[in-house]
């Protein structure tokens, strides 16, 4: 059998069923011990139109169900039941348990023993049970025959593999068949005290499930039945007659096979497993035999029914019923609570195969189900890629699939004690996607496109509201229950969402947008940019359950490839400007592409065009600090960043900053260090050195009336000031930059500056506050040189005085 890897999944374990292999599991002897489950019956009793079972006391339940003798035979009324929680002692309202989802066939349906019955409902573990059906009317009676089913699903024998009632962990299979071990299985229930009322035990029945509707066509087609797949007939192998009880006499083990089988079919040993009530049965393939199926979309993850326990001995033995191709899938509920916790899926799976048992069927009803986590589960036994004749869609079962959403998607709403307990909960866009993963891969077999695709079935029952036995009717690929029978299953929320269904399951992606790139990748305006990596990532509002993977490409070619469930992936670039895009792969092979996003590989360093300077600058200037400017222009082939200033201090420039103000302490060698980024993270260090110096008026050369000032507010405590006009004084150094130091107020004057014996500039005084040893004029050079800078008094009227402080230097 052609098994997937195991993966986790909605806390059981699941596998990929290849399209090649059967039903998904592998041999008896690889198979994780089957759970057993268990049904007690109590009788309802009472008048015509009330029927009862009084409250008490019963063996441990997740379960209930309420059938009734013949199964056409109609409940027309309500049934309530109310339950005692098994871990809170603590009983529930009275919930009104709700009209059948799934019906068989009439060649299932009018086999002895069959039962008619409500949907079943989940409880939980429980202990305790009370239940009253009700006619709708006083002179209406009630169905013979009523009684109620309790539900153990069960759990896994100590130190076997297998799964427990309470959701632990499940046995999957490998690739090459063998089961992985479990989590420990846990108990689903606590003992509980012995029943009161007359009971029935059973470990299960036989069972099966229908449902049906559709709207006739005066034009029925030819009938084109065959999947477009290959068929093949290959021989049959060791494990196809192997022995379904190891051990057993040859007289109560099954024949070898005569014919070659479809690798698809189930092998022997799970057509038959080891079952005391089977060891006279003799495999015999299914007539006509179904044709081996391809598909061009990957199969789905799947727990199987080994997975999720399901006790083969159980269910009629043999094969099903198969059709020629699957041409409609019907989407159903169950009609169970939507409350549940995922991790209980596979004991609610194993309760509605047991409760299908119960009823006389042959085997669970649906041929998928799903829960609200997505998990997919393996329904009727018959191999999953084949055209499985299920008991789902009364009238339609035949060359059509059944797919149940585990809960009840109505608009009902919970309230007093006498509504549904069902609470109209939303389809979740897991389980729409996995019922659409489904979808896919069945049409895939063939090419059927799942949101146009329609196709015919013919009524096969006489007795189907609406429908004319014989007549073909047309239907959606995707349809609800509804749509082939009278019924509102699966619920006006589910059937609401059958377009998106289609949308999910036909393709193809929704759009794909790149949302950032990171991973060495950096942005700068609507670019990025990168040494040579980056993690690119994106979104798409359509589910990873439907996607097949994501393809990255740059420059139009693919470079690197990521699962559906991905939503980033790694690259590398070489330099220079590229259009990075994502791809999206649909299941059935359509594609997305994104809108390009630039990415620039770039591992040039960005340069100083213009080296690191210092030079004086205005401000403040006292006996340890002197204000300093460092500049510099900064340059990248691609995008600067930044620059950072590293020595003495810390400080962070803008790409178009050139310079950095600063102070440096007089008469010391300062050193201010540089590093530059450009955006992808490439750097470039520069660094300047200088002395700055404040040389006072003692070295001056002066001329006019100058008075000397002494006062700690001026540098080194005194300063020179003048009224005169045409009064200079004079500085000789050697430097490349120089600032002039002043004293200002509102009384101050203005000032000629000369440099070199030519007048630059004439600058004002003037403050309306006072300040002290501000360097309020300044000049830079090249390169050091020897200088003199004269200040001559203008002798502004009014206000004729000014006061000079000094001048600082750097050489």
């Amino acid at each position: 059998m052609a098994l997937g890897a195991v993966v986790a999944g909605g806390g059981v374990a699941v596998v990929a069923v290849g399209a090649a292999g059967s039903s998904g599991s592998a041999g008896a002897s690889d198979v994780a011990e089957p759970i057993k489950t268990h049904v007690h019956s109590l009788p309802l009793t009472g008048a015509a139109s009330l029927k009862e079972l009084g409250a008490r006391s019963t063996t441990p339940f997740s379960m209930v169900g309420v059938t009734w003798t013949g199964a056409k035979a109609k409940l027309r009324g309500t049934v309530e039941v109310r339950t005692r929680s098994a871990v809170s002692g603590d009983w529930t309202k009275w919930l009104q348990m709700q009209q059948p989802d799934a019906i068989p066939d009439a060649a299932e349906q009018n086999r002895p023993g069959v039962r008619g019955g409500m949907a079943p409902l989940w409880s939980g573990p429980s202990n305790g049970i009370q239940v009253r059906a009700t006619g709708s009317h006083k002179a209406t009676a009630l169905p013979a025959g009523l009684r109620v089913d309790l539900i153990d699903p069960g759990k896994a024998a100590a130190g076997t593999k297998g799964k427990s009632g309470s959701g632990m962990g499940l046995a999957g299979f490998a690739m090459d068949g063998t089961a992985t071990d479990s989590a420990t299985p846990v108990d689903s229930g606590t003992a509980t005290p012995p029943d009161s009322g007359t009971a029935t035990d059973t470990a299960s029945a036989t069972a099966t499930a229908t449902d049906s509707t559709g709207t006739p066509d005066s034009t029925p087609p030819t009938d084109s039945s065959s999947p477009t797949g290959t068929t093949s007939t290959p021989t049959a192998t060791a494990s196809d007659s192997a022995s379904a009880s190891p051990g057993a006499s040859d007289s109560t083990s099954p024949s070898p096979s005569t014919s070659a089988w479809p690798s698809q079919l189930p092998t022997t040993a799970e057509a038959y497993p080891s079952c005391s009530s089977t060891a006279s049965a003799s495999p015999a393939p299914p007539n006509p035999m179904p044709a081996s199926t391809t598909s061009t979309v990957a199969p789905p993850k799947v727990v199987t029914r080994a997975g999720w326990g399901a006790d083969e001995c159980d269910r009629e033995t043999g094969y099903p019923s198969y059709g020629s191709s699957v041409k409609v899938m019907f989407v159903h509920h169950t009609d169970t609570p939507n409350n549940y916790a995922c991790s209980d899926s596979p004991a609610i799976v194993r309760s509605l195969y047991a409760a299908h048992l119960s009823q006389g069927w042959r085997d669970l009803g649906y041929n998928f189900l799903v829960d609200k986590c997505g998990t997919i589960f393996e329904g009727r036994f018959g191999g999953m890629a084949l055209p499985v004749v299920g008991a789902q869609t009364y009238g339609f079962n035949t060359n059509s699939m059944g797919v149940a959403a585990i809960g009840t998607y109505t608009d009902l709403s919970g309230g007093d004690s006498q509504e549904s307990p069902y609470t109209g909960a939303a389809p979740s866009t897991a389980l729409l996607s996995s019922i659409a993963r489904i979808a896919a891969w069945k049409f895939g077999m063939t090419g059927v496109n799942p949101a146009t695709g329609t196709a015919y079935l013919p009524e096969g029952a006489s007795n189907s509201s609406g429908f004319t036995l014989g007549t073909n009717y047309k239907f959606n690929v995707i349809s609800g229950h509804r749509n082939g029978f009278a019924t509102d299953c699966p619920g006006n929320q589910l059937y609401a969402a059958l377009g998106t269904i289609r949308s999910y399951a036909a393709g193809p992606v929704s759009a794909v947008t790149v949302t950032g790139m990171s991973g060495g990748a950096v942005k700068s305006g609507t670019s990025y940019y990168t040494k040579g990596s980056a993690t690119v990532s994106w979104t798409t509002s359509t589910p990873s359950t439907v996607i097949s993977g994501f393809d990255v490409l740059v420059d139009g070619k693919a470079v690197a490839h990521a699962s559906g469930t991905a939503r980033s992936a790694s690259i590398s670039v070489a330099a220079g400007s590229h259009t990075v895009q994502v791809r999206a792969t649909h299941v059935r092979g359509s594609t997305t592409l994104s809108d390009g996003a630039t990415l620039v590989g770039d591992t040039t360093a960005p340069t100083f065009s213009t080296a690191p300077a210092m030079t004086t600058r205005t401000g403040t200037v006292n006996s340890t600090a002197v204000p300093v400017s460092v500049t510099w222009k900064a340059a990248d082939n691609a995008a600067l960043a930044k620059v950072l200033g590293t020595a003495p201090s810390s400080a962070t420039f803008g790409p178009t900053v050139a310079s950095w103000s600063a102070t440096a302490k007089p008469g010391a060698s300062a050193l201010f260090s540089l590093k530059a980024y450009d955006v992808a993270g490439n750097t470039r260090s520069g660094s300047v050195y200088g002395t700055p110096n404040i040389i006072q008026e003692t070295s001056t050369t002066r001329t006019g009336a100058w008075t000397r000032k002494s006062s700690s507010s001026y540098l080194g405590g005194y300063s020179y000031s003048s009224s005169s006009a045409n009064a200079s004084i004079s500085w000789t150094f050697t430097g490349r930059s120089v600032a002039w130091v002043v004293s200002r107020a509102s009384t101050s004057g203005q000032a000629y500056i000369y440099v070199d014996g030519t007048k630059v500039t004439t600058v004002d005084l003037k403050s309306s506050t006072t300040q002290y040893r501000q360097a309020i004029w300044t000049k830079s050079w090249s390169s050091s040189a020897k200088h003199t800078v004269k200040i001559v008094v203008v002798g502004t009227a009014g206000r004729p005085a000014i006061t000079t402080d000094g001048i600082t230097t750097i050489g």
